[in-house]
Parts: structure tokens; sequence; C-alpha cells
């Protein structure tokens, strides 16, 4: 991206985020005002100009020169009021059409006296934090996913070859390393073949792990007959890539970067580099496909680790099973119906015909920015692939 489209692209946040937080604060001062009348507007302003700050530097914290303790606590309190901030505008939304039939139908008398607002903001307000508090009580809930994937090769797979993958850890992000020791857990339930991370391990800044020493640990307890691989997402680079790629080998995870690998002369599994890494990968690039497919014996079935499922494209019958992360089905609703749009499957099994490779992207079995998950789970999928 040009300096000039990062530019514009900012002055979009901020217009977007400074209107719609302007729009609710303004809502929720016209129902304050009227119990507490003579609350200074100024005052009350300020306090709101402070809020948006907060929730910016909580997203941006990372290029902000603080220390690590103070970028994690702008982290806490951005994740939360950004959460809050987007209900609360929905919410409203809601409420004023409500409010705007009501008029136009006579049912409420216009224009809207005090009281009401009072009411509507109290009603949303309570909204807000019952939506708040259990999107975080089940973004803390961790479900199975099982798919059944017939692969019609000539290969050595006797019986049912049984794949664990999970997507989208984001290490480093708020509520991430309590949730370490629940997915181990659950992975070795399954007792994996092998398992496959399918990217954005990392949330872009390894330091922000306050233990990596207990979470190696952690990771290397997950049980698979043919070991544990990824392959990188767009948060899995930038400055600190060479901390992130030796926390992987240390927990005995095997990061292939547009590479492959045969597991057992049973499959083939590649893992491909991110196509939209956030700070890069230092002096290495993607590689086309053509390039990374002429070593593979395409006798096998083949499975690709492509963390962002815009790229599914780039394959053809060659591919038997593409495994993506990314969307996170959009993490909390209505963002499911954003990333139903934007991409060709932002959730589930897809397959395009007969001819095509068979796609399986998971919502990731952890959160982004916000630690909420709203019409949408954490999971852990398997995938159980037969003949």
């Amino acid at each position: 991206m040009s300096w000039i489209g990062a530019i514009f692209a900012t002055l979009v946040m901020f217009v977007t985020i400074g209107g719609s937080n302007y729009y609710v604060a303004r809502r929720i001062y016209q129902g304050i005002n009227h119990v507490f009348s003579n609350v200074n507007p100024a005052i009350y302003a300020g306090v709101v100009v402070v809020i948006i700050l907060i929730m910016i530097a909580g997203f941006m914290r990372s290029m902000l020169p603080i220390s690590e303790g103070l970028k994690s606590i702008l982290g806490l309190l951005g994740s939360y009021i950004m959460g809050a901030s987007i209900y609360f505008l929905i919410y409203f939304l809601i409420a004023d059409l409500i409010l705007l039939i009501g008029s136009v139908t006579k049912i409420i008398f216009s224009p809207i006296t005090s009281n009401v607002r009072f009411i509507v903001a109290i009603t949303v307000t309570v909204l807000t934090l019952i939506t708040v508090v259990l999107g975080v009580y089940n973004s803390k809930k961790i479900k199975h996913v099982s798919y059944n994937i017939n692969i019609d090769k000539v290969t050595n797979l006797k019986n049912d070859f049984n794949l664990i993958m999970i997507s989208d850890v984001h290490l480093g992000a708020l509520g991430s390393e309590e949730r370490i020791e629940d997915i181990v857990n659950e992975i070795n339930k399954k007792e994996a073949d092998l398992v496959c991370i399918a990217g954005d391990i990392f949330d872009n800044n390894y330091y922000a792990i306050k233990n990596p020493d207990k979470a190696i640990e952690t990771l290397k307890n997950i049980k698979s007959t043919n070991g544990v691989y990824a392959c990188p997402g767009n948060h899995d680079s930038g400055k600190t890539l060479n901390e992130m790629k030796s926390f992987l080998e240390k927990s005995n995870i095997k990061l292939l970067e547009d590479e492959h690998v045969v597991i057992d002369d049973k499959i083939v599994l590649v893992g491909r580099l991110d196509s939209t890494p956030i700070g890069g990968y230092g002096d290495t690039k993607r590689s086309d496909w053509k390039n990374v497919m002429e070593k593979i014996n395409f006798e096998l079935p083949i499975a690709v680790m492509d963390h962002n499922p815009a790229n599914i494209r780039e394959y053809d019958e060659k591919v038997d099973l593409i495994l993506s992360g990314h969307t996170h089905k959009g993490q909390i609703f209505p963002g499911s119906l954003f990333t139903n749009l934007m991409f060709d499957v932002d959730y589930g099994y897809y397959r395009k015909d007969e001819n095509s490779p068979q796609v399986i992207v998971s919502s990731g079995v952890g959160t982004w920015g916000m630690p909420m998950r709203v019409g949408t789970s954490c999971e852990i999928v398997s995938v159980n692939i037969y003949q």
C-alpha cells in the first residue's frame, strides 16, 4: 500500500470511529440529560474524546513507543471499549429506527421527549452490557467441529486419517494465554494422526506474550502421531518474526513456508506463506504456486494450509484439500454478514465443483481484538480423511 493509500485508510478509520462514537455519545448524553440536566457538555465531550483515544491507541499500541506493560493496559481497555461501542451503535440505530417508524405512524409523539430518550439510553446500555458479557463468556468456550473428506487416490490410507486443524490462536491477544491449556487438552482428546495450525499463531508482536516459556511448555504437550505443522498467517510477521520462529521451534511446531512434507507416505502437507503479511517477512516473499508444486508428488493426497481463503482460486484439481482460517466468521455479529460477502467461503466446507479442491475454513480457536464471540464460536476442527 502506498503512503497516500495508508493516509487515506487512516483518515477513513478516524472519521468512521469518530463519527460513530459521536452519534453514540450524543444519544447517551440525551438520556443522561433527562436526569442530570446540569452536566457540563464540555466535560462530557472531554470524557468521550479520551475514551475514543484510548480505543484507537489500544488497537495501534504495537506502533507506540511505550512499555509492554502500558501496551497491555491499552489493549485491555481498547478491546472492551471497542466491543461495547459496536453494540451501543447497533442498538441505538435499531432504537432510532423504531422511533422513526413510531413517529411516522403517530404511535410515538414527535419530537421525541427527553424521558423517551432516557428510557432508550437505559435499555440500550443494558442490552449492550448483556451482549458484551455473554460474548466474553462465549469466547472462552471451545467447540468441536468435524468433517468427513473423501479423497479418491491410490494411497497408503488403509484406515481413516484423523487430521486436527486449528487456526487464529493469536498469542499475545487479550485472554490468549489463558486459553492455550484448554486448546491443547481438547486437541489431545481427539488422538490426532496430524495436527495443523493454519496461521495467525501470534498477534503481530511476539513480546505481547506475557509468559512465552509457559506457552512453549504447554504447546509441547500436543499429542500427534505425525507431529504438529503450521503455516504463517498475516499476523505471524513483522519485526519480531525471528522470535516467533524460535518460539515455534522450541514448541516442536514445524513451520512450513511455501514448503511441503510427506506425512508417513500417506499424505503431502503444504504450508503457504500468507499473501498479505502485516509488516512483511523481511526479504522473503510468497512464492508462485507453480514454483511450490514442482517437487510435490501428486500421486498422494495433497493438503494445503493457506491462511487466507481468498487464495483458494490459485489451486486446481491437483490439490485435494485446502485448510484456512483468517475470517473468524466475522467473530461478532453482524461481522459474519460482511465476511460472507468478502469471500467465496468464509466458514465451513466448500467445493466449487467436482474438479475443484475441497476447502475447510475455520472460525478460529482464538479471538482478535475484542475478546468476544457473538454468533460464532472458538473451535477445533477434526478432518476425517478416507478413501
